[in-house]
């Protein structure tokens, strides 16, 4: 069994948990069971299944809960557009998530690719 705490890949997945939190915040009060719902579930996602698959014993499992993290990353980034298209926060204060689920995203996709390779 591996320490997904020691992952820096779930260690970004974290970053992304705090930074949807802050924006979350100032998202307006109308949106509590809509965006605001949304995007923190998304985001606590991604790192959640970076832990999870690293509990599996098969890669291929593992593999699985990476495409799940990965789909919620990309969830999380299209819920942000929404929040910066709609005008609830600008688009400065959302560039440090942005940055982050790129960082993020290629992360998966690299881990991805060494367990595809491995298999």
């Amino acid at each position: 069994m591996k320490n997904f705490k020691k992952l820096k890949i779930w260690e970004k997945g974290i970053q992304i948990v705090n930074e949807v939190y802050k924006i979350a915040q100032k998202l307006p009060e109308k949106e509590k069971y809509g965006l605001y719902s949304q995007i923190t579930r998304a985001a606590v996602s991604i790192p959640s299944n970076i832990a999870e698959g690293s509990s599996r014993k098969s890669e291929k499992d593992y593999y699985r809960f990476l495409e799940i993290a990965l789909g919620s990353a990309f969830e999380v980034e299209t819920q942000t557009v929404i929040i910066e298209t709609l005008n609830y926060v600008n688009k400065d204060e959302l560039s440090v998530l942005y940055n982050l689920l790129d960082e993020e995203q290629m992360m998966i996709y690299g881990l991805m690719n060494k367990l595809e390779a491995k298999g």
